[in-house]
C-alpha cells in the first residue's frame, strides 16, 4: 500500500506536536509494510510559509499523485482542505482514497480565545486575550474553519485522535462517522535539534525541592495564569514546589508580570523556547507534567511524559481523560479551578512514592494503546472499512 501524508508543519523545521504525530504514524505504517511518503512545505517551494501552504500544496500534491499513484492520500489539520477538494474531483484509477486527520476543531479553538476565569476565586477574570490572539480569533480561525470543514466533507475517511475530538468534528463541521486513530509516541525518529536553547533550562534549577513542568506555546487556552495562581496558593499553604515553563509566545510578558505580582520569585522559571532535547531533560527530572488547558486535542506532551514515567496533572477537557486516568496515571482537575489544581500539585509533590506509582502506570498504559503500532493498526483498519486496499501483513510488532 502506497500512502502519501501531507502536512504543513514537520520537525525539525517546526516544533509541532501535530507534525510529530505525522512522523510517528508514518513510522508505524512503514513497519506495517506500507510505502509511505511525507510531503511538507519543503516540497512545495523554497519560500512557502505556513500561511501559504494550503495553496502551494495543491500543485505539489497533484504532481506527486500523478507520478507515484498512491493508494491513499491523507492531509493533516485543516491545511489540506484545498488538496482534498482537488483530489476529490479525480475519477477512476487516478483517484486515491482521501483521508483527513484533524487534531482539533477550529470552531472550538476559536471559542477558546476568551477571558480566562478562575471559578475558585469568585469567577474572577485572571487573563484576557492579547492583541495577536484577538487577530487569530477574528481573521485566522475563520479560514481554518472553512478549510477544516472542506477537508472533512470532501474526504472519504475522517479521523481524529480521540473520541471527544471526533464528536467535535462531527458537530462543528457537519459530518458523520469520524473514526479514532490515537496519537502515539515511541518511534525511533532521528530528530536533530535545529534550535538553540535560549536560557539553558535546568542548569541553575537544581536542588532538593521538587519542580513541576509545563510545556507549550503560551496561549490563553493553555491556562497558565490559573497555574500561577494555584502555585501561589500551594506556597501559601506551606509547600515549596517550583515550576518550570518551557515555551514562548504572546503571553510571556503578562505571565512574568503575574508571577511577580503573586510574589513567586524564584519559584517560577521561564525557560523560553527550548529544543526537544532540553524539554526531554527537564521532563525526565520533573516530579510531574502540568497541563492546565481549557481546550486541547490529545497533547503530545502528555504522551511523552507518560513515556518517561512522569505522572500528569491535567484539566479534564477534550481528549485528555481518554489517556490520563485520574487516580491511576495522574490527576485530573476541572479547568479554570486554581484550588483544585493546587490540591493536585500538593498531592503530586508531597508524596514521591505515589507520584512514581502513577508515572509507572502511565508508561504501562502507553504501551497498551498509544504506540505507533497501535496508531498504524487502527489507521489501516479504518482505511479498509472505508473501501481502501487490504492492509499488508505486519512486519515488526515492536515500536
Amino acid at each position: 500500500m502506497r500512502i502519501l501524508l501531507v502536512a504543513n508543519v514537520l520537525p525539525p523545521r517546526d516544533l509541532s506536536g501535530a507534525g510529530e504525530q505525522v512522523l510517528q504514524l508514518a513510522w508505524g505504517l512503514r513497519h506495517a509494510g506500507c510505502e509511505v511518503e511525507v510531503l511538507g512545505r519543503d516540497r512545495c517551494g523554497p519560500k512557502v510559509s505556513k500561511t501559504s501552504f494550503p495553496w502551494y500544496a495543491r500543485r505539489a500534491v497533484a504532481r506527486r499523485v500523478a507520478e507515484w499513484r498512491p493508494d491513499v492520500v491523507q492531509v493533516h489539520e485543516s491545511d489540506g482542505g484545498l488538496v482534498i477538494r482537488d483530489l476529490a474531483r479525480l475519477r477512476g484509477a487516478d483517484r486515491p482514497l482521501l483521508a483527513a486527520l484533524q487534531q482539533v476543531s477550529y470552531v472550538r479553538e476559536r471559542q477558546a480565545v476568551r477571558p480566562l476565569v478562575d471559578a475558585d476565586r469568585r469567577s474572577a477574570v485572571v487573563a484576557r486575550p492579547g492583541g495577536s490572539e484577538r487577530v487569530f480569533r477574528a481573521l485566522r480561525t475563520p479560514v481554518h474553519i472553512a478549510l477544516g470543514r472542506m477537508s472533512a466533507r470532501c474526504a472519504d475517511l475522517r479521523l481524529a485522535p480521540s473520541r471527544a475530538t471526533a464528536r467535535e468534528i462531527e458537530g462543528d463541521y457537519g459530518v458523520n462517522g469520524v473514526q479514532v486513530v490515537p496519537n502515539a509516541t515511541g518511534a525511533s525518529l532521528d530528530h536533530p535539534d535545529d534550535r538553540e536553547t535560549g536560557e539553558s533550562p535546568g542548569e541553575d534549577f537544581s536542588g532538593p525541592e521538587p519542580f513541576v513542568l509545563a510545556v507549550g506555546r503560551m496561549r490563553i487556552r493553555k491556562g497558565l495564569e490559573i497555574l500561577l495562581h494555584a502555585l501561589a496558593a500551594v506556597r501559601e499553604r506551606g509547600h515549596r514546589p517550583r515550576l518550570v515553563i518551557a515555551g514562548d509566545g504572546e503571553r510571556r510578558e503578562s505571565l512574568s508580570r503575574l508571577a511577580r505580582g503573586l510574589r513567586l520569585g524564584a519559584a517560577v522559571r521561564f525557560a523560553g523556547r527550548c529544543s526537544r532535547s532540553d524539554v526531554a531533560r527537564l521532563r525526565q527530572r520533573a516530579t510531574a507534567l502540568v497541563v492546565p488547558s481549557t481546550y486541547e486535542g490529545m497533547p503530545l506532551v502528555i504522551l511523552e511524559a507518560m513515556d518517561d514515567s512522569v505522572p500528569v496533572i491535567a484539566s479534564a477537557v477534550s481528549g485528555i481523560p481518554e489517556v490520563v486516568v485520574d487516580g491511576e496515571t495522574g490527576w485530573l482537575v476541572p479547568p479554570e479551578r486554581s484550588s483544585a489544581l493546587a490540591d493536585a500539585l500538593i498531592a503530586a509533590t508531597s508524596d514521591a512514592a505515589e507520584a512514581r506509582r502513577r508515572g509507572e502506570a502511565g508508561r504501562r498504559r502507553l504501551d497498551q494503546g498509544y504506540r505507533p503500532r497501535h496508531a498504524a493498526q487502527q489507521w489501516l483498519q479504518a482505511v479498509e472499512r472505508a473501501g481502501g486496499p487490504t492492509p499488508p501483513v505486519w512486519k515488526n510488532p515492536d515500536g
